[in-house]
């Protein structure tokens, strides 16, 4: 029943970090070394890779060519079955792979508003060198935040998966800091495996729940060909970008990308491989 989830969150991802010390899961389940199995409250150990789609956003399409990982656990309470998604054992739940957006040169120039001499000298000293982006998708406040049906998931119908997530972006001109979306401000993708309604932009499209395998008695499942996608979702303004020269990088950026976007004009499509395990066979694997 965890498959549709972890996929999805899976879309957006880092490596799979060293094993936490005390917990060395064998064999199988060696995949959920970062499971928080300290917390008493996880019941299911969950590692997604999201190993191909894409996230569009505008014009901007970022294929999704390296693997992203999505691991940590989940807590499903007995009395109203609400599920809680619980951050990784060293709290890296979602990887930040960055993504290169091909083909598409990104120069930044100054904004037209400026007096033309400031113009020049902007540019001059940004020299306008034409560099490849990067897009890395991070995610947007603690795990708790991830909003999960996993009922919705399984049947392939409503918002299975609510990912509040913020997007790097990444060059020399950039700096460390420039991002669509925030903690504050998260991008809010809201992830089916059933279908999308068509909108001004996009054709109407179908995700898939995948194919399961089991193995230990039920205790392990692999979810294979699992699709998640959304294209309903809004995109802000670029901020933080060139560091201190933001103020005048960010309105340059924002145009480049044609950001902020409304709902209708973004996609994202994530096809995943999902593992979840029993909290209690992975113990016992150690």
């Amino acid at each position: 029943m965890w498959v549709a989830l972890v996929a999805a969150l899976v879309a957006l991802g880092v490596p799979s970090p060293a094993p936490a010390a005390g917990h060395r899961p064998q064999g199988d389940y060696a995949p959920f070394a970062d499971c928080p199995l300290s917390n008493p409250q996880t019941g299911v150990c969950i590692f997604a890779q999201t190993e191909s789609g894409e996230l569009q956003i505008g014009s901007r399409t970022i294929p999704l060519a390296r693997t992203m990982t999505l691991q940590g656990g989940v807590h499903e309470d007995e009395a109203s079955g609400e599920q809680t998604f619980i951050s990784s054992e060293r709290g890296e739940t979602l990887s930040r792979t960055p993504q290169v957006i091909p083909a598409t040169p990104f120069t930044v120039a100054a904004p037209k508003s400026l007096p033309v001499f400031v113009q020049e000298i902007f540019n001059e000293f940004i020299n306008q060198k034409p560099t490849n982006l990067t897009a890395t998708t991070e995610l947007a406040g603690p795990a708790s935040s991830i909003g999960i049906d996993t009922q919705d998931l399984i049947e392939a119908k409503g918002i299975g998966l609510s990912l509040p997530a913020k997007v790097k972006l990444g060059n020399p001109l950039l700096g460390e800091s420039c991002y669509i979306g925030s903690d504050a401000n998260p991008i809010s993708i809201p992830l089916t495996t059933g279908s999308t309604k068509l909108t001004s932009s996009h054709k109407a499209a179908t995700g898939k729940p995948g194919h399961a395998q089991f193995k230990d008695e039920y205790n392990l499942v692999t979810i294979k060909e699992d699709s998640l996608l959304n294209n309903s979702f809004t995109a802000p303004r670029a901020e933080g970008c060139g560091g201190i020269l933001s103020f005048l990088i960010d309105p340059s950026v924002n145009t480049e990308l044609g950001l902020p976007l409304a709902a209708g004009h973004n996609e994202a499509i994530l096809n995943v491989t999902l593992r979840d395990a029993n909290a209690p066979a992975v113990k016992a694997s150690e």
